[in-house]
């Protein structure tokens, strides 16, 4: 009942994030006409002048990753004080501001500046007040919820990378920034006419001494009464520092890719773009099915972390080690699936399980480990593009991001080691 009365609030958080989903692209998958239009040139592929143009657009890509970074904690607080409609409303007229910036500046500073501002209002914002708004509306899944926001994300960077080639040979590459800019005009009027049940809970409780967040209090004071014993410092840490590593892989894959494909691969610009894609229908379909596994089936999440490390590991060592167009393509479709596949949204609801808290805070400081993942992929991608070339430094940055897998899947096996101690079960049970 709850999740159709807020409708429209679920309708604004996921259209922002379809939005988001191009705004995450847009810097990556444009880089040579950004580089053109912030004055660089770019007619050959083998100068210092091409390089350091694409090393200008990881730099904005990496603003993008720092205005996440700090952003978010502070974010996760400020949407828990004034609610969740003020925080939309704010990152959509930022989302506005940024994509004018893109559409009109020809210098790489402004770009950068506006890069940093929409990782404010992505993770400022958006993720401190949509992610909760969601759970919020639908408390009888909320895990399926969440992923919910990845499935539009993942919608988008489906169909975005194929449209950036088409308009871009069509001599219209500027359509690629004045969709996302129109998109943002949608989610602010959403944001304005929506209902949000935090806010809601707010206005109701209103005027009665310590009543606004008494159901949210009992709601956490139940969630650790379920626990047999406190979860150590080490569990605190790694269920927010699997953000960062999460984030880092698919941060990495998602921007990266297409670059990969045309360097290493030696693929044609569409068919670089198609690799994006195809890892973009991998993570479209992981939604899918493990909103079915969560929701309807009712597995733990910290599970479902545990198969996505894995097999991420094994795409990656497969995009490495087995130089074979056919087996990178496959390899592409299951990184997207279990790296990008919902995971990071995922390891938000672990969060809450082991570590039950505001829901605002919870997510700032997880999103804030995430920030840093993203500032930190683009700056070293742009200093290795400047140190060896194209090629390596997108190579290089794989073999890094295997390392990541390979922790990742460490964290994961300790965390089920600690679930059955704390919660007297297994979380491999279910």
């Amino acid at each position: 009942m709850k999740a159709k009365k807020y409708l429209w609030s679920i309708i604004c958080v996921y259209m922002c994030y379809l939005t988001h989903g191009i705004q995450a692209l847009i810097l990556g998958q444009n880089n040579i006409n950004f580089a053109i239009q912030w004055g660089f040139d770019m007619s050959n592929p083998e100068s210092a002048a091409y390089a350091a143009g694409l090393a200008a657009v990881s730099t904005a890509i990496a603003w993008t990753g720092f205005g996440k970074f700090i952003s978010v904690w502070i974010g996760g607080e400020i949407s828990d004080r004034v609610g969740r409609k003020k925080m939309m409303v704010g990152g959509a007229v930022l989302y506005i501001i940024c994509f004018l910036g893109f559409l009109f500046t020809q210098n790489a500073l402004i770009a950068s500046v506006c890069g940093f501002l929409t990782g404010v209002a992505t993770s400022g914002f958006w993720d401190a007040a949509g992610y909760p708004a969601v759970q919020e509306a639908c408390p009888a899944a909320p895990g399926s919820a969440l992923i919910g926001i990845k499935f539009f994300v993942s919608l988008s960077g489906m169909v975005y990378p194929l449209m950036v080639v088409q308009n871009a040979s069509n001599g219209n590459w500027k359509m690629n920034v004045i969709i996302p800019l129109v998109m943002s005009f949608v989610c602010l009027a959403l944001a304005l006419i929506a209902p949000f049940v935090y806010d809601d809970q707010k206005k109701a409780a209103k005027g009665e001494a310590n009543k606004d967040h008494n159901a949210i209090q009992d709601e956490i004071n139940a969630a650790k009464a379920a626990m047999l014993q406190k979860p150590n410092k080490l569990v605190v840490f790694l269920i927010m520092f699997y953000a960062f590593l999460c984030m880092a892989i698919m941060y990495g894959a998602q921007q990266y890719t297409k670059a990969f494909g045309l360097s290493v691969c030696g693929l044609s610009e569409m068919q670089a773009a198609g690799m994006t894609s195809i890892y973009t229908v991998g993570s479209l379909c992981a939604v899918l099915f493990w909103a079915f596994m969560m929701g309807k089936l009712k597995w733990n999440p910290l599970k479902v972390i545990l198969i996505d490390s894995i097999c991420t590991a094994v795409a990656l060592a497969a995009v490495l080690f087995i130089h074979q167009v056919a087996v990178i393509y496959i390899a592409i479709t299951m990184l997207g699936f279990f790296a990008a596949g919902g995971a990071l949204q995922t390891g938000l609801a672990v969060v809450q399980l082991f570590n039950p808290g505001p829901k605002g805070r919870n997510t700032g400081i997880y999103y804030t480990f995430m920030g840093a993942a993203s500032y930190l992929i683009p700056v070293v991608a742009a200093q290795l593009t400047k140190a060896s070339g194209e090629a390596n430094a997108v190579y290089t940055l794989m073999i890094m991001l295997l390392v990541f897998a390979g922790l990742a899947i460490l964290s994961s096996l300790y965390l089920v080691a600690q679930h059955k101690k704390i919660f007297g079960k297994s979380a491999l049970s279910k």
